[in-house]
């Protein structure tokens, strides 16, 4: 039932909260895997709309425009439902990158899972 593409994703509830951990993985996954793996990842958090989500960097070190397309469309889909999106703990490169599209002005970004969490949950 589920695709090695999804596979290369976690997601975990922790109430009105969604950490969504892609693994190392996703940097030698192919574009077509990647967009598979967005979908059903977004399809997974449209059926039952979090408040927050938290999409966990730790794991990987660099991504390219596929997985940044991939966070785009969390975005958009976090904003439709009302949620909050924010990253936790991105790489030196992953944060340049981050910085170099402008987006960090986009989502707040933790050091830590935990920090991010904490962030949201105090959201409210």
């Amino acid at each position: 039932m589920t695709s090695p593409a999804a596979q290369e994703f976690q997601i975990e509830r922790h109430g009105e909260i969604a950490v969504v951990t892609p693994s190392a993985k996703v940097e030698e996954m192919h574009e077509t895997m990647i967009e598979q793996a967005a979908r059903l990842v977004v399809q997974a958090l449209r059926s039952d709309p979090p408040a927050g989500i938290v999409i966990d960097l730790s794991q990987v070190n660099y991504f390219g425009s596929v997985f940044v397309s991939f966070l785009l469309r969390c975005h958009s889909l976090a904003k439709k439902h009302g949620s909050e999106i924010v990253l936790a703990g991105p790489s030196e490169p992953a944060r340049e990158l981050l910085k170099l599209l402008d987006l960090e002005t986009l989502w707040a970004i933790y050091d830590t899972r935990q920090l991010a969490m904490d962030a949201l949950s105090g959201a409210d």
